[in-house]
């Protein structure tokens, strides 16, 4: 069985919502965060990078989350959350499913984080503005009138992109893109995600929120 170290306020409720979407049996470990908001050292002895989400399936360990739904997906789901390997609509979505990651995240976390640190540096600020700009714009026009990020058939895609949309939506930088709060509220209603809510935590510190 697939076990699943889940972090509170964290990437990882990705995971568990992965799982409950497939129908995947696993076990939960959940980890709170410490005083000073970072993960628990008890995560290090589980993978170096010492955060989460982390699977355990076995004896494969598995960190990062794009790399677990696809994992879980191929490997535990049949492949059903995403588009046929090999078409071009799958390359779509791998696309939407790295870039999340690979560059969305970078001006919105730094925003996050800046303020909860009293605010950027004005020559950070500066630069991060018109990439947190481009990027909520790119975000929204790629949803478009949805319902998912690949039409009418929701991904894996869709869970990855989730967490970032509701961390931008609930901070207010989503906020010239009504059309995201329509997308964060259909991924809301999902019983998959309320499921996961309920076992693992809200996404958004109520202090952040």
């Amino acid at each position: 069985m697939i076990t699943l170290h889940h972090l509170v306020y964290s990437r990882s409720t990705r995971v568990l919502w992965a799982l409950e979407e497939l129908g995947i049996p696993y076990e939960l470990i959940v980890h709170q965060r410490t005083p000073s908001f970072r993960a628990p050292p008890e995560l290090a002895a589980v993978h170096p990078l010492g955060k989460a989400p982390v699977i355990v399936d076995d004896g494969l360990v598995i960190a990062e989350s794009g790399a677990i739904l696809s994992y879980l997906n191929d490997q535990h789901g049949s492949g059903r959350l995403a588009p046929p390997a090999g078409s071009k609509a799958r390359v779509i979505h791998d696309e939407w499913l790295h870039y999340v990651e690979g560059s969305a995240a970078m001006p919105v976390m730094l925003n996050l984080i800046g303020g909860m640190m009293g605010g950027l540096p004005e020559n950070l600020a500066a630069f991060v503005q018109p990439e947190l700009a481009k990027t909520m714009a790119y975000i929204a026009d790629g949803v478009g009138d949805g319902p998912w990020l690949m039409g009418e058939d929701f991904t894996i895609a869709d869970i990855q992109l989730a967490y970032l949309v509701e961390l931008a939506v609930g901070a207010g930088l989503a906020a010239d893109h009504p059309g995201l709060q329509s997308y964060l509220s259909r991924l809301q209603d999902r019983p998959a995600y309320q499921k996961a809510i309920a076992l693992g935590g809200p996404v958004v510190p109520s202090q952040m929120g």
